[in-house]
């Protein structure tokens, strides 16, 4: 490796540390695919949070706009750096008819090249270096990077009560005031509190009453509460025969931006990117909703570097004027998204392996603590790495989830075909029996 040594301290920590501790493997991983016919013993990543589901249906629809449609003159000017107006236009409607079910107000949006764009952003802005971000546990591991890198804002993990078998949050205030005074004895300040839902990587969701108490508290000591809804038309159908049964008193989804409409706070925002719902990573849209108009006059000015193609912003702008298309679109990601949460749950369940009941996103949060020599972080990446050395099956490791129950991984379910899901989980048994012998 080169010497770190003439870069900036930040630039030699970069240099150092990589943005993930699995991408290494994954990207190895990457050059031996499994193919049926060709490499049968090939490797199936399910690591990294991609949606494969539906990526045929929505290229054939940008397909015939790119056929039919003149491109305008304005995709190859400078425009908006908070976003096209048109595009921004076409946004707001998509999340008002979509997820808020309430009118959205274009100028409330700043959009970027994806979620890290966002959430480094808006970090940035509402942070200052040293402060610290709550994030309850388990949580997206590559949050520390996107907040503290660049931003200086520090992780605190917050350890939520209760074990992994419900799929909503059981949410304490007193916790909050918990870690306020605990943050505040180490001589940081609570400045955000970032909450998934539905979340990754459990898949649970919260309440809308919990989320008004938590907007409450945070409004009343002055604290952004941000809450990041890159997965919320990522829903299982909870109504499926074989599914309902693990959901016995549901509570509804409800969009956070709905309630933001009725507070109308400048300390309450969201997040949102179309790479997980829509299943295009690789086009970079992310987005800021606030009613903070500080905030948005802010990332105007300071995000001209983190601006989005106008091109993709044109293309994408087409797909959300079409409401019947994407009501369609979505329709037909819920059952593809269930049907693979059906086949790998079913599964986990003939292996007789925990997992935690999940009400959206694209993952499986599973417990394999079982198979640990020891209950330790050096535990639970041996056993992440044997699992992977004999049957090419890549996990998310456990590292960097900031939770303290050790032996829980997790599975990104809309990564695989079909076919290649029920390799995975042969593979799997395999796997399991083999160990399950060894003990006994």
């Amino acid at each position: 490796m080169p010497d770190a040594s003439f870069l900036s301290q930040k630039g030699s920590k970069a240099a150092q540390n990589p943005i993930r501790v699995d991408l290494k493997i994954y990207s190895e991983a990457m050059e031996n695919l499994y193919h049926p016919q060709t490499n049968p013993s090939g490797t199936l990543p399910m690591n990294i949070a991609e949606n494969q589901l539906c990526w045929e249906i929505l290229r054939e629809r940008i397909q015939k706009v790119t056929r039919e449609k003149d491109i305008p003159d304005w995709v190859a000017n400078y425009t908006d750096s908070n976003g096209a107006p048109s595009f921004r236009k076409a946004t707001a409607g998509f999340l008002s008819k979509f997820l808020f079910h309430c009118p959205v107000d274009p100028d409330s949006l700043a959009l970027s090249v994806g979620a890290t764009s966002v959430i480094e952003m808006t970090s940035f802005l509402l942070a200052n270096p040293g402060d610290t971000a709550v994030i309850p546990a388990p949580s997206y591991p590559v949050y520390t990077g996107d907040i503290g890198n660049l931003p200086g804002v520090l992780r605190y993990d917050l350890q939520l009560p209760g074990e992994f078998n419900e799929s909503e949050y059981d949410f304490e205030i007193s916790l909050l005031d918990q870690a306020r005074a605990e943050i505040e004895d180490k001589g940081s300040q609570f400045r955000l509190l970032i909450l998934t839902s539905p979340d990754n990587p459990t898949g649970k969701i919260y309440r809308e009453d919990h989320l008004r108490a938590i907007a409450q508290w945070c409004i009343k000591n002055q604290t952004h509460l941000i809450v990041n809804e890159i997965y919320a038309l990522s829903q299982i159908d909870i109504r499926h025969p074989e599914l309902k049964s693990d959901y016995p008193n549901p509570a509804p989804f409800v969009s956070f931006g709905k309630l933001m409409q009725e507070f109308q706070s400048p300390f309450l925002h969201f997040w949102y990117s179309f790479s997980k719902d829509f299943g295009i990573s690789g086009f970079r849209i992310g987005l800021l909703h606030s009613h903070n108009t500080a905030l948005i006059q802010g990332y105007q000015n300071a995000g001209a570097g983190h601006c989005i193609s106008n091109y993709t912003q044109w293309v994408m702008q087409e797909v959300l004027d079409d409401s019947a298309f994407l009501a369609s679109f979505f329709k037909e990601f819920q059952t593809l998204l269930t049907q693979a949460y059906l086949s790998f749950t079913k599964g986990l369940r003939n292996l007789h392996i925990p997992f935690n009941p999940s009400r959206g996103s694209l993952f499986v949060w599973m417990d394999l603590s079982e198979f640990l020599e020891e209950k330790s972080y050096a535990g639970e990446e041996k056993l992440w790495l044997d699992i992977f050395n004999t049957t090419s099956l890549l996990l998310t490791p456990p590292q960097g989830f900031g939770h303290q129950q050790r032996g829980w991984y997790r599975a990104v379910i809309t990564s695989l075909r079909p076919n290649e899901m029920e390799v995975a989980l042969k593979r799997l048994e395999t796997f399991v029996e083999k160990r399950r012998k060894e003990r006994i």
